[in-house]
């Protein structure tokens, strides 16, 4: 679970009780400042760390406001100094500007309880290192970010990004944006088994193929269905098939009609889906997470529909292209291929009890057949 310290240093005065209370509100993890003053006015529910220049006598009472007191490293030399007073509570700052201090952040991150990285250039590679560098480390790395948008990057870089981020607000805006990004994971979901009612043939009609940014694994899909309350689970182009190369990237995901699962709960119809939309990828196990779409592909083909029902009688229906190399998943990640179909076989879905309107939730009277 990844956590967040607002840094006050450079917060204006005016802002700086509305930044904190803000932090407070939203449960973020602790507060950053070089005024011990500043930090004795905290509640105990928020973290206070107190940031230190090397060779910089600590006051009496430092011990008992700050919970982790970090200190402003650049050379090995003043790293293994700070090690020989090491505990719980010691961290360094470390401001990565050439070789030798991104050497002095990772050895860092490998032997310290807390590990602030910030760095100058705006490439992410150096970042990249020291997670790498950190990633058996039982400390916690700490990158800063300048604004909202790169904290957003930083969460992601590696897959895995650092463990907390550092951020500067501006007023309380930022405090809360920064509490949503942190919120952007995506839930686990508890996927349903389907049993195949009928398989019709319709004739020509409009399919999309989903073409994403993302590398899928073989037991991975997106969730599609006609119907806003169920979904089947339609698997990438990751298994191979004869005529043609595997594309692990895309779903041949449906009618354009189709809505298809997102993050926050949201659907969109797979006709409003273009490049930058975002759509929820998910294993045969239930685990999800946001995909990247990088194109959508709407082409006329040949369409079959499969109507599936859920252990409790609710009733899923999918449109496919009538092709036998479209495929959607089955219990255990069966690979299954659509004009295979027949009534009783068992198929991966979802099921949702909300309405919808344009895609969000509602509590509403709809009926969809």
């Amino acid at each position: 679970m990844k956590f967040a310290w607002v840094d006050l240093r450079s917060t204006a005065a005016e802002q700086r009780e509305a930044v904190v209370d803000a932090a407070i509100h939203a449960r973020l993890a602790g507060v950053l400042d070089d005024r011990l003053a500043t930090l004795a006015t905290l509640p105990p529910t928020v973290q206070k760390v107190l940031l230190t220049e090397p060779g910089t006598a600590l006051a009496p009472e430092a011990d008992e406001v700050a919970d982790v007191v970090l200190t402003r490293v650049a050379t090995t030399a003043e790293l293994d100094q700070l090690k020989l007073t090491a505990g719980k509570a010691t961290g360094a700052f470390v401001e990565v500007i050439d070789d030798a201090t991104l050497t002095v952040a990772c050895a860092a991150a490998q032997t310290l309880a807390h590990t602030v990285v910030k760095f100058r250039d705006p490439t992410k590679i150096p970042l990249e290192i020291v997670i790498a560098a950190a990633d058996r480390s039982s400390g916690r790395l700490i990158c800063e970010a300048a604004d909202l948008e790169e904290a957003g990057i930083i969460v992601d870089v590696l897959e895995k990004g650092s463990d907390g981020l550092l951020l500067a607000p501006r007023d309380a805006n930022d405090v809360f944006g920064l509490t949503t990004l942190l919120g952007s994971s995506t839930p686990d979901l508890e996927l349903t088994t389907l049993t195949v009612e009928s398989i019709e043939h319709n004739g020509l009609g409009d399919r999309v193929c989903v073409d994403t940014c993302t590398h899928f694994a073989q037991d991975e899909g997106i969730l599609v269905g006609s119907y806003a309350h169920g979904f089947v689970l339609c698997v990438s182009e990751t298994h191979p098939l004869p005529y043609m190369p595997t594309r692990p990237f895309r779903v041949n995901a449906g009618a354009l009609h189709s809505y298809v699962l997102g993050a926050d709960n949201r659907t969109n119809y797979l006709s409003e889906l273009k490049t930058g939309s975002t759509v929820l990828g998910v294993t045969a196990g239930g685990r999800t997470r946001r995909i990247v779409v990088g194109r959508v592909k709407l082409e006329s083909r040949p369409l079959l529909t499969v109507r599936a029902k859920a252990e409790n009688g609710t009733e899923v229906s999918l449109t496919l292209q009538d092709d036998w190399h479209v495929r959607v998943l089955g219990p255990g990640a069966t690979v299954l291929n659509c004009t295979e179909l027949k009534p009783g076989d068992q198929l991966l879905g979802y099921l949702a009890t909300d309405k919808r309107h344009v895609g969000w939730p509602v509590g509403e009277f709809c009926i969809e057949k």
